[in-house]
């Protein structure tokens, strides 16, 4: 019987063991948490537009059908791609695992290029965990605005103009547009969004950059470009200009890298703490071995490496899935080829942009939001998870109070399902 580890239960963890069960291979799957997430749609958890249980399902549920997958809850600490071995501790003792092939999909973590404080201080958007910290951080500050008594202005730092970036300012210039508007806030909440470049959206075209742009600025969104946060403290940020915010909310969107685990592996480690990969997805020099999703640095076949997007590493996942399939019965392994459906950025209600197929056909405004709801909705892992967030943004949609109000309360509401237990991670 063929076996397999994989290691990270994210979209490209997730995508690999589904391809795998499919095909006869026993699967055993880490994850430190009992869930698998949704990253794209953090930012709406922190912003009070839909529950973390919406974007995070139990592995053991995912794979409820999949006798094959056994999903274990533990941290790895050691990795031995030569022996494609694991190490996970339980308790004080340690554990090894070892299979036919091991596939490590780590995933990311913030990388805050040496920025002092920034890891102590700020509010990075990577996990569940990171998403329900700064939704806690921001309900209370935010009550805070609402009593006269300590009510006093406050800025919002978002650091980077990439897709986070842009999604979570507009999203909280759109919650603290809605407050003022209800006459909830007592001082001025303010959103400002700075980028080391000179354009939002970097990998989309000139045309998304000017609408995003104009769409943010519209929103109440400060945008300076040509600045970065050189440093956070607990109450200010520095920028690169050398002038300083009064703040203690600045959100960390700039940038990812390898996760600590792959320092473990011995392996020489390429652009941003990632592991190269060959083109069939293998890490070279270690037969057996793949590296796929945010942990990888998969190339694009012109020299470069693919961007670390959640349909890459879905893709990627399945990729290295037939491979190892293929590999068992003695056929080829095959270079992975990127099925590029295009990128899409939510901005704000009815301003979302979407760059279509490799040629990026433009679509803007509110036929890309209804795209982009669309598109997400289907993504998300599980029939109830789907419905309730499709729900969530429709109450959203049709009254601009719901989220400023759930801001403010203490959790975000969420459909009982019958079998609820059995669809809520622990979180």
């Amino acid at each position: 019987m063929t076996t397999a580890i994989i290691i990270g239960g994210g979209m490209a963890g997730v995508a690999c063991a589904s391809e795998l069960a499919d095909h006869d291979v026993d699967v055993t799957l880490f994850d430190r948490h009992d869930y698998t997430q949704f990253q794209p749609l953090l930012y709406q958890v922190a912003s009070s537009q839909l529950p973390a249980e919406d974007i995070a399902r139990p592995l053991s549920t995912a794979f409820a059908d999949q006798r094959r997958v056994v999903t274990v809850t533990a941290e790895v600490t050691g990795i031995d791609p030569a022996t494609r071995t694991v190490v996970t501790k339980d308790g004080e003792n340690t554990v090894d695992y070892t299979a036919d092939y091991l596939v490590i999909a780590a995933g990311s973590q913030a990388n805050f290029f040496g920025v002092p404080g920034a890891a102590e201080h700020s509010y990075p958007l990577y996990t569940v965990e990171d998403a329900r910290r700064l939704r806690q951080h921001l309900r209370d500050r935010l009550r805070r605005l609402s009593d006269p008594a300590t009510a006093e202005p406050y800025t919002v730092i978002v650091c980077g103009g990439g897709p986070t970036g842009v999604e979570t300012a507009g999203a909280l210039a759109e919650l603290f547009g809605a407050l003022k508007d209800q006459g909830t806030l007592h001082a001025e909440a303010t959103v400002r969004l700075v980028d080391h470049g000179h354009a939002l959206l970097k990998p989309f075209t000139d045309k998304t950059h000017e609408y995003a742009r104009a769409k943010l600025i519209e929103k109440g969104v400060q945008i300076t470009f040509g600045v970065a946060v050189a440093a956070v403290q607990a109450d200010t940020a520095t920028l690169s200009d050398g002038s300083t915010v009064a703040t203690d909310t600045v959100i960390w969107a700039g940038g990812i890298s390898g996760p600590p685990i792959v320092s473990t592996t011995g392996l020489s480690l390429g652009h941003g703490g990632r592991i190269d990969v060959a083109a069939d997805l293998t890490v070279p020099g270690y037969p057996g071995v793949f590296a796929v999703g945010d942990v990888a640095n998969i190339p694009d076949g012109s020299g470069h490496a693919l961007p670390q997007l959640g349909s890459v590493a879905q893709q990627s996942g399945k990729w290295a899935g037939k491979n190892i399939v293929a590999h068992r019965k003695g056929a080829p392994v095959t270079p992975f080829h990127y099925h590029d459906k295009g990128i899409m950025a939510m901005i704000g209600r009815n301003a979302a942009v979407s760059e279509i197929g490799k040629h990026r056909h433009h679509l803007e405004g509110p036929m890309a939001y209804v795209a982009w709801l669309g598109l997400h909705a289907v993504l998300l892992s599980g029939i109830h998870s789907q419905v309730d967030a499709f729900l969530n943004w429709a109450d959203d949609y049709f009254h601009h109070d719901r989220a400023p109000d759930l801001e403010l309360a203490d959790s975000v509401g969420r459909i009982a399902w019958a079998d609820s237990k059995a669809d809520e991670p622990t979180l």
